[in-house]
């Protein structure tokens, strides 16, 4: 098992909302939880391989549009997963983030601390994505699968608290936590789909939090925003696209998530959360699952879509699909036609050409 540090989070933070694609959570939430996790207890993470085939592994995610700027509470996370664990009746051996980005990466470290239950070194996907199906490691394409989700969010003072424990359908129940997510005011904490250890192997990110720590560590050794990009995009085989000034911000919020575009130049860049589209005067770039990101020219610092503004100075990377660490939930078609619904644009025509 590895214990964790200050460093560690520092550079996995950082990596994380890189990797993030614009979404995953705020950088600045992700190292205020990363440091409770550090004051109550000896978070740790272990790799995949040493846990036995059939031990139960245990997602946890946070749900909601990042734009609200509203978080669970820190023992919202906690709860969630006492509330599975109390259902299921069943040792969890083993709890995995759903995607990585500032916030997601470390997500897993309190429940660790507190639980005493190790983090695996893998996430559903290796970036971020908009909907719980895309984190769920291909199980969406099992239609006799049951999904298991707890979920906490929500104020008592506001009348808004909520507990929930669902279990049925995938899809279903995918949008009763997001519905949820949405009558809570912005955010919540969820624990998810437990699954057998090979079903993670075959399926997850592997080693995908271990990435994100070198991604951050490769980031910092750089002086300055072009350093810090032309290190980042060097180490992801991936490619700096454009500096400039952000010239427009559109954003609304849509059934739960954060849906928009931004322009920079002749680049425009549309969003569901997370980065979706790059185009340069009506020709295609970048499509998701390709790793699209924004990061603050002069600093370097990462600029997820529900920070960037109308005038900042910004520069867009882009890092090819095939870079990245991908779970399987990027291997289904038909949970990308929902992004062209919701964005209007061809989707995927560009990720699943065969399927034309």
């Amino acid at each position: 098992m590895l214990k964790i540090d200050r460093e560690w989070t520092e550079a996995a933070v950082l990596g994380g909302a890189i990797l993030g694609g614009g979404g995953g959570g705020s950088l600045e939430e992700g190292r205020r939880l990363a440091k409770l996790a550090l004051e109550l207890g000896n978070p740790t993470i272990s790799r995949l391989e040493q846990f036995p085939e059939e031990s139960l592994i245990l997602t946890v995610s946070a749900v909601g549009a990042p734009s609200t700027n509203q978080h669970p509470i820190p023992s919202y996370y906690v709860k969630s997963v006492r509330i599975m664990m109390d259902q299921l009746r069943a040792e969890i051996r083993g709890i995995m983030t759903n995607e990585i980005g500032g916030l997601a990466v470390v997500n897993g470290l309190l429940q660790s601390a507190v639980l005493d239950i190790s983090l695996v070194d893998a996430a559903c996907n290796g970036r971020a994505h908009p909907t719980g199906a895309m984190g769920s490691m291909g199980l969406s394409m099992d239609k006799d699968f049951i999904s298991h989700q707890a979920a906490v969010g929500g104020f008592r003072e506001d009348g808004k608290y909520i507990e929930i424990y669902a279990k049925g359908a995938l899809s279903m129940v995918c949008k009763m936590i997001r519905k949820a997510a949405e009558e809570a005011g912005g955010a919540i904490a969820v624990a998810r789909n437990p699954v057998p250890a090979r079903y993670v192997r075959e399926n997850a990110a592997v080693g995908v939090l271990s990435q994100a720590v070198r991604i951050g560590r490769t980031y910092l050794e750089g002086n300055s925003g072009e350093e810090r990009a032309e290190k980042v995009t060097g180490a992801l085989n991936g490619a700096i696209i454009v500096q400039g000034k952000v010239d427009s911000v559109e954003l609304v919020l849509q059934g739960g998530f954060d849906v928009g575009e931004v322009k920079v130049g002749e680049f425009e860049l549309t969003f569901w959360n997370e980065y979706m589209t790059l185009e340069r005067e009506g020709e295609r770039l970048a499509t998701f699952p390709d790793l699209i990101m924004t990061m603050q020219a002069k600093s370097g610092r990462p600029i997820t879509t529900a920070e960037i503004q109308k005038d900042q100075e910004a520069v867009i990377i882009m890092v090819p699909r095939e870079n990245l660490k991908l779970g399987a939930g990027m291997r289904d078609p038909e949970l990308f036609r929902e992004v062209e619904e919701v964005i209007g644009k061809d989707i995927v025509k560009y990720v699943f050409p065969e399927e034309r």
